[in-house]
């Protein structure tokens, strides 16, 4: 029988059990630095402008966007997507912050639906071979017009970093569960065909001075009015979208 004075020892031992696997699972994936305002201006960064390659949603005449960079691998990424609930990233952070929640429904469903925002999605990948892959594959599938299913089925599906759950075969297999032509698609992805492409959104991205995922800009008329540092709530994220909106 457990002496009833060993029970907040043992409780306290699953308490940093659970501590130390959230630190495993999200190694390697520290969301960026903030950037500290100085005379209450953005320091100066050199964001490539929205263009033709960019993936987007919404208004592309509405006057502020949201520019999102973005590792496929990345739970951060993951969590602000908000497409699986009882992922590990979220329930890390809000440990720290129980009133944390996921912005990107809210700002999709509310802010670029209506013409409001519109939102460009950027790769960065830089968490390894697995995050490079998989930004090759999700624009193979946008070859097909299915860039945003295939970005919604691997936020929904990230298990690990670089331990093949992102493996060529299994990129192959979410296309056919997507109902994409597999032939094209593999000859997309077996070809490198984007290989450049998710290379120089990666430098663009370092030049911004993007250090981590996910890193936003805000936009308003082009230029830079506000920036989402990490997975930050939408409470604090809200209030940036609306503040560029007047």
């Amino acid at each position: 029988m457990q002496n009833n004075d060993q029970k907040p020892i043992v409780s306290a031992i699953i308490i940093v059990g659970v501590l130390i696997a959230g630190a495993i699972l999200l190694k390697g994936s520290k969301p960026p630095t903030p950037q500290n305002l100085v005379n209450n201006e953005l320091p100066m960064t050199t964001l490539a402008p929205i263009g033709d390659g960019d993936r987007t949603l919404g208004n592309p005449k509405a006057k502020v966007a949201l520019v999102l960079y973005e590792d496929f691998q990345c739970p951060f990424c993951g969590a602000i997507s908000g497409l699986e609930p009882n992922e590990p990233a979220i329930q890390y952070l809000k440990q720290k912050d129980p009133s944390w929640t996921p912005f990107m429904p809210e700002i999709l469903n509310n802010y670029v639906k209506n013409g409001k925002v519109l939102f460009v999605y950027r790769d960065f990948a830089f968490l390894g071979p697995e995050s490079i892959r998989t930004a090759e594959a999700a624009r193979c599938a946008g070859d097909q017009g299915k860039f945003w299913e295939y970005h919604d089925y691997l936020y929904s599906h990230q298990n690990g970093e670089n331990q093949g759950n992102f493996s060529d075969p299994h990129l192959k297999s979410f296309a056919k569960d997507l109902g994409l032509s597999t032939t094209a698609f593999n000859q997309c992805l077996d070809g490198n065909k984007y290989a450049q492409a998710v290379t120089d959104s990666k430098n663009e991205g370092d030049k911004a001075g993007v250090t981590g995922t996910p890193k936003g800009f805000i936009l308003r008329n082009g230029k830079i009015v506000a920036t989402i540092d990490g997975a930050e709530p939408l409470a604090s994220v809200k209030p940036k979208i609306d503040a560029a909106l007047k």
